[in-house]
């Protein structure tokens, strides 16, 4: 192979974690000449090759533009492609390659967590653990200090958090767990004023939500913009614990995340 599994690898999870779509194109057959061997591997990004070969010259210059054409144009995760080396790429060794060809696009689902106290910290440490993008807002930074560091979690610290809605994805989730009622409801109403959420959240009681309803309602939002929001948030199961708690709403969100896949296939 043209680099190692170590090398590979390392280069990979680089890649995912920083949220950088890619293509993978591997030699997976050769008839006659060829100027690699069989399993060379590359690893190509919008800028170019990233790591290993597939043999340098006019093939890899074809290689890289035909991974670059599916990073742009999307429509297939998967492609095997078969190149005569000297009519489809002029080189002078008649041989013939196949190169297969596998899409890693980033596909980041954005989470918005308000709120940085006991249960945000559980949660925050369960969702570090999936493939997402976990931002934290909270006013108070030694709470934001008490959360893990991670490449997937940006921590901001801010007085009027619903300032921040704006800013977010439009395919964001999500969730509300600030100090109570006063704070939960202006972040909420923003959201639910700019957009149709994929999904939002927030922490509390039937009863808290029957609150939170009749201030939205005062406020001059509809009855569907009102209907559209988890309160109480996560699944029925476990106990009233931090950890419990965050399970639970974990388990929601990704039963949210894989229903709207699963429509848009």
């Amino acid at each position: 192979m043209s680099y190692d599994v170590v090398e590979y690898t390392r280069h990979v999870q680089t890649l995912l974690e920083r949220g950088v779509s890619f293509v993978t194109a591997t030699l997976v057959g050769i008839r006659g000449s060829a100027p690699q061997i069989l399993g060379a591997r590359a690893i190509i990004t919008s800028s170019g090759i990233e790591g290993g070969t597939i043999g340098g010259g006019k093939i890899e210059a074809a290689t890289i533009s035909h991974a670059q054409d599916l990073l742009q144009n999307g429509g297939t995760n998967c492609e095997l492609v078969i190149w005569n080396l000297q009519t489809d790429i002029g080189m002078t060794c008649g041989g013939e390659v196949r190169i297969l060809f596998e899409v890693h696009a980033n596909s980041t689902w954005p989470i918005a967590v308000f709120g940085a106290g006991h249960v945000a910290q559980a949660l925050v440490r369960c969702l570090v653990t999936v493939h997402c993008s976990l931002t934290c807002v909270d006013p108070r930074q030694e709470w934001l200090d008490k959360l893990p560091d991670s490449s997937k979690l940006s921590k901001i610290c801010a007085e009027s958090p619903e300032a921040l809605v704006s800013g977010f994805p439009m395919n964001t989730f999500f969730v509300l767990m600030s100090k109570g009622h006063a704070t939960d409801l202006p972040v909420l109403a923003e959201i639910l004023k700019q957009r149709q959420a994929p999904y939002v959240g927030v922490i509390g009681s039937k009863q808290k939500a029957s609150v939170l309803r009749r201030d939205l309602a005062a406020m001059g939002l509809s009855s569907a913009q009102i209907a559209s929001f988890h309160c109480p948030m996560g699944l029925p199961i476990g106990n009233n614990t931090p950890a419990e708690i965050a399970i639970s709403i974990t388990a929601q969100l990704l039963e949210q995340r894989d229903s709207l896949v699963q429509r848009s296939c």
